[in-house]
């Protein structure tokens, strides 16, 4: 969950969100290094005067700046590559949801089950408990069980929408007539908030997402009781 005045990203909740943290850090370096380095030598060629003829014009040097920036984008390129494979590998899902995005609301559908669906709203602000989120709270939250992979299909119905909850580093897009999916597992319970991130109208702000990861035999006694 987001705070107020916060400049990093949230917390990962997920493997894949752990990997995608790894790689900014690692990125953000690469771009830290080379801006210094840039600074360096614009800062050098405004203070000084004296400039080296046989630098200027060494073979050695155009070769370099030429190799360099090839092997620094090999380095972004291939943990890039590789997390990117990481996100698409589907591991023999535990459970599948088919998730249909409205204007303006979600609705979930556990496949594995035969009447298990429901239509997820926000709730007003006017009618929020002590405590809660404006503009997050839902009447329905997905019940999800940790530690297991999770199998999200996504479409809908009516205009573009995308499914995205940011702790878990889930963002994938809602397409009329098109079915995405993706893959979620969580390493530990709570609660996790997400938004529609595709604009879709005028109430796209009002059409939160919210997981609930509990332990197995929670859910199980979830899912007894919404049948």
């Amino acid at each position: 969950m987001a705070y107020p005045l916060q400049l990093g990203f949230q917390d990962a909740t997920s493997p894949i969100m752990e990997e995608l943290l790894h790689f900014h850090d690692h990125t953000l370096m690469i771009v830290f290094l080379i801006s210094s380095l840039v600074l360096y030598i614009i800062s050098l060629m405004l203070t000084t005067k004296l400039t080296h003829t046989s630098t200027m014009d060494a073979q050695e040097v155009e070769t370099i700046w030429t190799i360099l920036p090839a092997i620094i984008l090999i380095l972004i390129a291939l943990p890039s590559l590789r997390i990117l494979y990481m996100m698409d590998k589907i591991n023999n899902p535990s459970l599948t949801i088919k998730t249909m995005g409205h204007q303006w609301y979600w609705s979930y559908e556990y496949t594995d089950y035969e009447d298990l669906t429901f239509d997820s709203y926000m709730i007003p602000t006017s009618d929020l408990k002590p405590g809660e989120l404006r503009l997050l709270e839902v009447d329905n939250r997905v019940v999800l069980p940790m530690e297991m992979t999770v199998r999200m299909l996504i479409s809908s119905e009516d205009v573009l929408h995308s499914w995205a909850v940011p702790s878990l580093g889930l963002k994938t897009d809602a397409i009329p007539g098109r079915l995405n999916q993706t893959t979620l597992i969580s390493t530990r319970p709570g609660l996790y908030y997400g938004q529609c991130s595709e604009i879709c109208g005028s109430n796209h702000s009002f059409m939160p997402i919210v997981l609930e990861l509990v332990p197995l035999k929670h859910f199980e006694k979830w899912s007894a009781s919404m049948l």
